[in-house]
């Protein structure tokens, strides 16, 4: 729930690949899980050992359901209705119900052999049995192991042929749409590079909050550190993930994320999977033009963002957006006025509270400042 399009769709194939060299040597996966796949280093990896099992001549996939709930019926409802769908799976942990994603999916998608075949005809098959009491695993009764080898080839066919394109959300266009000149964007990036380089030793890793598309992202990475490249819009983190693709990036990995509802503890006594405070603190955190949505456009007062930071990270570099910056304009302009604390004496008062500022940059040609501070505890 926390990957893009593509990351799902690539851990899919990857999940499919995995299991066709199984067969060619003598293995089959039992499980298909999602969440037995990790990106490292930019790739989608099996991390789950016990997934394999001995291949058994003429048994069925045991897995196909679950391949089914946890990667083609997203995928589906994500290309084909709307891709905040994914947040479904935050709910269905081992996968979106396929009774449910029939529903959900538009009846053209029964044109679509793979889809009317491994959706609509399986999620079918799968309630008659339901009602006869008797639970099927999902596959055939028995399956030759070449019959196998065309099921992964038909579920192959129908993972790649779903797409969906980064467009028409609010932030995917945010650097060429801001009020940035060149040379404050030139200036902002310089400031952002020096104090990356002034911590000792340089941070490993660094959490970008609010990264849109990873360009401060990928200046952490070049300091040699591994970046989570945290966003809440889905095309920009499908955008960066293509762009640290193409680009062979191995430092920085993008995820969805929304701060003002971060991701939970879920599962079983909440322990399952990990909420996102229990997985820091990072060594750095960075919110840049960042801090102006979750004040203003979340009503979150400025020392709850400051403690939520400190939860975070040791350090942090972070951006101030005055109420006389566009981009606060414009979220002011369909509300009333009701943040008289959100000032720069403001914003410096909350966060001393639970950092000290070692450094103050203003960027040129805009009326921002950016903040390098410490987390006070680190100090103490």
């Amino acid at each position: 729930y926390e990957w893009c399009f593509s990351q799902l769709k690539d851990a899919a194939l990857a999940t499919l690949q995995i299991q066709r060299e199984a067969l060619a040597l003598g293995m089959s996966l039992k499980d298909a899980s999602a969440y037995n796949i990790q990106f490292h280093l930019g790739r989608p990896l099996l991390i789950d050992t016990l997934s394999f099992d001995e291949y058994r001549e003429g048994q069925p996939w045991v897995a196909y359901a679950q391949f089914c709930r946890h990667f083609l019926a997203p995928l589906a409802l994500m290309s084909r209705v709307d891709v905040r769908l994914s947040s479904l799976q935050r709910v269905h942990l081992d996968g979106i119900p396929l009774d449910l994603a029939v529903r959900l999916l538009p009846r053209s998608t029964r044109l679509s052999p793979g889809l009317l075949m491994h959706l609509h005809l399986h999620a079918a098959s799968q309630q008659r049995h339901a009602s006869s009491g008797v639970a099927p695993d999902g596959a055939p009764g028995r399956m030759s192991k070449a019959g196998m080898l065309g099921l992964i080839d038909s579920l192959e066919g129908a993972v790649r042929k779903l797409t969906w394109q980064p467009t028409g959300t609010e932030w995917a266009e945010y650097y060429s749409s801001t009020n940035y000149s060149d040379t404050a964007m030139d200036s902002k990036q310089r400031l952002v590079y020096e104090m990356l380089g002034e911590i000792r030793p340089s941070p490993s890793v660094v959490w970008d909050l609010g990264a849109n598309t990873g360009v401060f992202s990928r200046l952490a990475a070049q300091k040699g550190a591994r970046v989570i490249s945290w966003d809440v819009d889905a095309a920009a983190v499908e955008r960066n993930y293509l762009n640290s693709k193409q680009n062979h990036e191995t430092r920085v990995l993008p995820l969805l994320q929304d701060l003002t509802n971060p991701s939970p503890g879920v599962g079983w006594a909440h322990e399952e999977r990990s909420a996102l405070v229990q997985r820091g603190p990072a060594d750095m955190a960075m919110a840049l033009a960042l801090v102006h949505h979750l004040a203003i456009g979340n009503n979150v007062p400025l020392g709850h963002v400051a403690r939520f930071f400190a939860d975070l990270a040791d350090w942090l570099i972070v951006e101030f957006v005055p109420k006389s910056d566009t981009q606060v304009v414009r979220l002011l302009s369909s509300r009333e006025d009701v943040f008289p604390d959100y000032s720069q004496s403001g914003f410096e008062s909350a966060f001393k509270g639970c950092f000290t500022i070692i450094r103050s940059a203003a960027i040129p040609e805009t009326e921002r400042t950016l903040y390098f501070l410490r987390r006070r505890s680190t100090i103490e």
